[in-house]
């Protein structure tokens, strides 16, 4: 990407900004582990499903001066981080006036806010994406065919919709960063030789039924995995160095079979069953 080069010592840190959304296969536990693969030296970074940004956060507090491009196919998900960098006080507002309204009339308000699937201001559409967020059951974001949110409200006692101190460090983490909505295919044809990428895409399933990918109203399945496995070999003959998460399966494992290919292991929480939850193996590609 015709970013400037800007080549920093990785260093490890105590203390950084952590995601504000709660995010299904979000890093936030893994770090330590996927800490102790990442290089050495770390040029441009770029993120093709950014998420619950994790990783990023984690760099950016050790390295502020770092390039960076943030890239997601989910528009809400894009708005929501263009308003947290540029627009910071009026979204905690927002948000103050949608917790003192849930606390009210709790149910009744979330599904009023749920059916406001219409708003145009960017402003407002953060605030509810936030506020759903954070009220739904198990912090689970899931759209429909339609790209409508669909989740039922969850059964806290008490909602903390944002950290004032964490937003803060989140807003400024993000200030200079590229952020748009795009998809992984074009995000990735334009990473070359000096760039850092780090790339979570929705997991291929474990088994028939356990498939989650409607983070969006497109489907992620077997075909898009094989095109990302296509435009990760190719963006690593042009130089870049990528780093990749994903299920453990035989699939996967075939897919990036000619690459150096690491088992973390990271705990499950959104299953049905209280038996499905618990420690399960990943894997992290990396290209070098």
């Amino acid at each position: 990407m015709a970013l400037a080069q800007a080549t920093i010592e990785l260093g490890i840190a105590s203390s950084e900004p952590h995601p504000f959304l709660k995010w299904v296969g979000g890093k936030s536990q893994l770090l330590t582990q996927i800490d102790a693969f990442l290089p050495k030296k770390v040029s441009n970074y770029i993120e093709p499903f950014v998420g619950g940004g994790a990783v990023f956060f984690h760099l950016r507090h050790r390295f502020p001066e770092m390039q960076t491009v943030l890239r997601d196919i989910n528009p809400e998900l894009i708005n929501c981080y263009k308003c947290v960098r540029d627009r910071l006080d009026e979204l905690t507002a927002l948000l103050d006036e949608h917790l003192e309204n849930f606390n009210l009339r709790r149910s009744e308000y979330y599904y009023e806010v749920r059916d406001q699937h219409d708003l145009t201001d960017p402003i407002a559409r953060s605030a509810r994406m936030i506020f759903l967020n954070k009220t739904c059951f198990n912090g689970l974001w899931r759209v429909n065919a339609s790209g409508r949110f669909n989740v039922p409200v969850g059964s806290y006692k008490t909602v903390n919709l944002y950290q004032p101190e964490n937003m803060a460090a989140v807003s400024e983490a993000l200030k200079g960063a590229d952020i748009e909505e795009q998809d992984f295919a074009h995000t990735l044809a334009q990473v070359g030789k000096g760039d850092f990428v780090y790339i979570d895409p929705p997991y291929h399933p474990l088994t028939a039924t356990a498939s989650f990918t409607s983070y969006t109203k497109d489907s992620f399945g077997a075909e898009q995995q094989q095109q990302l496995a296509d435009c990760f070999a190719e963006a690593s003959k042009r130089g870049a160095h990528l780093m990749l998460s994903n299920s453990d399966t035989e699939f996967t494992r075939k897919l990036y079979k000619s690459f150096n290919v690491q088992t973390v292991q990271a705990k499950r929480f959104i299953n049905s069953q209280a038996s499905g939850r618990g420690a399960i193996n990943e894997i992290l590609v990396l290209s070098w």
